[in-house]
């Protein structure tokens, strides 16, 4: 309870890949770290592994039953949202992302004022997704609203990260935020999506998109279910960036080397322009420093499972009914499969590296059928926020004594991160 990051860090470095069973009160999940292991949870039988239990609803009433779900409407849900994140699709709307975070960051940054990392990449990733999302018919209150309410709806459920045994009819700390959250954002979308139902065929954005795909499901059950995959593409899209980008900055200060040569390539790539998408392909070093930052702060940290049947993985039987826990932050750490796994070391992602890598040692957006959709939604936002924001300034890191992770959905640093962002040619 005093540290449960570090508590669950200090399992995963012990047991050294084994399956270890957890004891946390009457809970005694099965922490599965190997790689061999986590590709026969998520690949091999896959469908014995579900998104329920303990862990998982908590969370049905902010994210309901579609995207984020398991069974037959994850998989209609599937079906329906991929389109929306194929190469292609999102190579589409490049130009638009480029131009709304080139906004974002005029918007949110004050030279030589104090930046709190939290909550200005925040700024900058949430409108950015909404934006792409809603079109143009959501107002900047609206958006100023889902900042804070996607905000609560991650952080609030904690305590039941780390009591998990506890009925969801005994009330814990957060849970009455929680609800709020989860109000403030169905004001936003419900309307949002009334809109689109009426627009079917004359806009672009994802909501209409959602809308056309789900014309024959009529009613307020047909609301919910578009409501229900894009709260969760919209949560999934933004959490998975702010919390990778919020760690972004402290990597480049804790590795003055390293970030030397991304201000270099930025600096050759894009110069003193408006970063476009053209230039992304160059900012290799860039690419390959954004891949270690999630090899050891993935956002999505722990990633729980419910077994459906009885089997054995490895040589260790699994009971039907109990909780499986797998944690990409743990499998990253492995000496077996990552040379001194916690230094930061961008080259483990050179091209060249890649074929020596287990499949299943780095798994940041997941993998089998669950495979995360929007990963190079998050590649494309993040060179363009980040080498958007270096093209034009410096970071100066404003806060003292190490930040560390710290217990929530996502992997959140501990305390608040400052900094000074200096214009490149005083800095």
């Amino acid at each position: 309870m005093r540290d449960p990051l570090k508590a669950f860090e200090e399992v995963g470095r012990e047991a050294r890949g084994e399956i270890v069973r957890l004891t946390m009160g009457p809970f005694r999940p099965y922490l599965v770290t190997h790689p061999d292991h986590v590709r026969h949870v998520l690949k091999t039988s896959q469908p014995n592994y579900v998104r329920e239990g303990m862990f998982w609803d908590p969370l049905v009433p902010l994210l309901g039953g579609g995207i984020l779900s398991d069974g037959e409407t994850w998989q209609e849900s599937r079906r329906i949202v991929q389109p929306l994140f194929t190469t292609k699709y999102v190579n589409s709307l490049a130009e638009r992302m480029a131009d709304i975070i080139a906004e974002q960051i005029d918007v949110t940054v004050r030279p030589g004022e104090p930046f709190d990392i939290v909550k200005g990449v925040a700024q900058i990733v949430h409108p950015t997704i909404v934006r792409l999302f809603f079109g143009d018919k959501i107002s900047a209150e609206d958006i100023a609203r889902l900042i804070p309410a996607y905000d609560t709806a991650v952080t609030a459920t904690s305590m039941r990260l780390v009591l998990p045994f506890v009925p969801r009819s005994v009330p814990l700390p957060g849970d009455r935020a929680f609800r709020r959250s989860i109000e403030t954002i169905d004001d936003v979308v419900y309307p949002r999506v009334r809109e689109g139902r009426l627009r079917l065929d004359d806009d672009r954005d994802i909501v209409a998109a959602l809308c056309r795909a789900r014309r024959d499901d009529i009613g307020e059950a047909g609301d919910r279910r578009i409501r229900d995959d894009l709260v969760a593409m919209h949560g999934a899209s933004t959490e998975t960036s702010a919390t990778a980008l919020t760690w972004m900055w402290v990597a480049l200060d804790a590795n003055p080397d390293l970030a030397a040569r991304v201000y270099e390539e930025i600096d050759d790539v894009v110069g003193t322009d408006p970063i476009r998408p053209a230039h992304l392909p160059g900012l290799r070093y860039l690419g390959m420093f954004l891949s270690e930052l999630l090899r050891l702060y993935p956002p999505g940290w722990i990633l729980p499972r419910k077994a459906l049947r009885t089997e054995t993985i490895g040589a260790v039987t699994v009971e039907a009914g109990s909780t499986v826990m797998l944690s990409p932050y743990l499998t990253h750490r492995l000496e077996e499969f990552w040379d001194r796994p916690l230094v930061f070391d961008p080259e483990r992602f050179a091209p060249e590296n890649a074929q020596r890598r287990h499949r299943y040692a780095y798994f940041p957006f997941l993998g089998g059928p669950h495979q995360c959709l929007g990963q190079h939604l998050f590649m494309l936002e993040a060179l363009l926020l980040v080498g958007g924001i270096l093209s034009r300034f410096r970071p100066v890191l404003k806060t003292s004594g190490p930040v560390l992770p710290r217990l929530a959905s996502s992997l959140r640093p501990n305390r608040d991160v400052q900094m000074t962002l200096v214009e490149r040619g005083r800095a």
